[in-house]
């Protein structure tokens, strides 16, 4: 089963857009192009999850670099999270839960807007990437 563009804009992603207050057409464009390139991404041998396709490196850089330094929108975004898997298995939010990996896509646009890049099948929206040509790097932790 699959949402149609019009169905993801008005039932996924204008509501979330709507919550983390950052509702606007453009955002709504933006997104649902990065799920289009996404759906498009995912039919190749990939890493990343969700229809936005967002890897696991990636999915904790975006809270290891930009999420910590704003935590009203951290906390928005970690509300949309399911309480008790999201503390397992993190990354399974990006799956499971259209909202949460909505919201996640839309930081990874704030949070790395200088990181230009075309896709080899088609050029991204305003010049942005998808999520997936940030790949991340898995970040060390203080403890390694």
């Amino acid at each position: 089963m699959e949402l149609d563009s019009r169905e993801l804009r008005e039932h996924i992603i204008r509501p979330t857009l709507q919550y983390l207050g950052k509702d606007s057409d453009a955002a709504e464009n933006l997104l649902i192009a990065l799920a289009q390139l996404g759906k498009q991404r995912s039919q190749q041998q990939s890493k990343a999850l969700g229809i936005y396709q967002i890897d696991a490196a990636l999915h904790q850089k975006v809270w290891n670099r930009h999420l910590a330094f704003e935590p009203d929108l951290a906390s928005k975004i970690r509300g949309l999270a399911s309480q008790r898997e999201f503390l397992n298995n993190p990354h399974i939010e990006l799956t499971t839960n259209l909202s949460y990996a909505t919201a996640i896509a839309w930081a990874i646009h704030l949070a790395f807007p200088e990181v230009k890049h075309t896709s080899k099948d088609q050029a991204c929206v305003n010049d942005r990437p998808s999520p997936m040509e940030i790949r991340g790097t898995p970040e060390k932790s203080s403890n390694d």
